[in-house]
């Protein structure tokens, strides 16, 4: 199953991806081109989480459980699927200062950005 998208999904810049913290960017920030759009406490009025999702990875699961099966067998096969990664996936509502809203889907990295960045 795949991860989050990151990317705003609804609203005002429908289809920008929004992009981690690191080295070069110091707020998460979306992507629109020339002027970026930070979201940190300085540009966003609220946030609110519409809905937390918590996915496991089909990869993840299907891996360990060969391992677990040629290690232990048959119970190492279930207990290595059932270990699968869990994958937290979170649809947040944001409005911004100057009126504009957007809908994001973001994974739990960015989505901790976001608290920190506007708190």
């Amino acid at each position: 199953m795949a991860g989050a998208e990151n990317r705003v999904v609804a609203g005002d810049y429908i289809g920008k991806y929004i992009l981690a913290p690191g080295l070069l960017i110091k707020h998460p920030t979306i992507s629109v081109g020339w002027q970026n759009v930070e979201l940190n406490k300085s540009t966003v009025e609220s946030y609110e989480v519409v809905t937390d999702e918590h996915r496991k990875s089909a990869a993840s699961g299907v891996a360990r459980g060969l391992i677990g099966g040629a290690l232990l067998g048959p119970v190492g096969l279930l207990a290595g699927a059932l270990s699968a990664k869990n994958r937290s996936i979170y649809n947040v509502a944001i409005h911004f200062k100057d009126g504009k809203k957007s809908l994001v889907e973001v994974n739990e990295t960015i989505y901790k950005a976001i608290v920190k960045s506007c708190f």
